[in-house]
């Protein structure tokens, strides 16, 4: 009788178990998500930051802003993860700040976007 109880009792704390797991899990699954998606969107927001802050240097060693990243890259040491981030840059003149816009590609193939404009800071 004392068994059969002692089984009774750990179907129901293995149950207890199960359930706090599952509402954890409710619970905290859209803020981890939430939180993942809001790191992305600072990342790209910094790849941003980082290919107008070597614009700004271009444009103080040289007297013009660059035609394309390729050339940040190739001569102001710019990296860029081309298989994470989708760069639109485009320059309208060499004494115009560049209108930059950052595309974060997803896992899923998607783009998403970080912002745009030239703001200098």
């Amino acid at each position: 009788m004392y068994r059969e109880k002692r089984k009774g009792r750990i179907w129901w704390i293995l149950g207890g178990v199960l359930a706090s797991a599952l509402a954890l899990y409710l619970v905290l699954g859209p803020a981890a998500r939430s939180a993942a998606r809001a790191i992305e969107e600072q990342s790209a927001v910094s790849v941003k930051d980082a290919v107008m802050r070597s614009a700004v240097q271009c444009y103080a060693v040289e007297g013009a802003y660059p035609n394309s990243v390729e050339y940040l890259e190739e001569h102001y040491g710019l990296v860029i993860n081309h298989d994470r981030y989708i760069v639109s840059y485009e320059a309208y003149a060499s004494n115009l700040a560049p209108n930059v816009k950052v595309l974060v590609i997803g896992d899923n193939g998607a783009a998403t976007s970080a912002g745009s404009g030239g703001n200098l800071r």
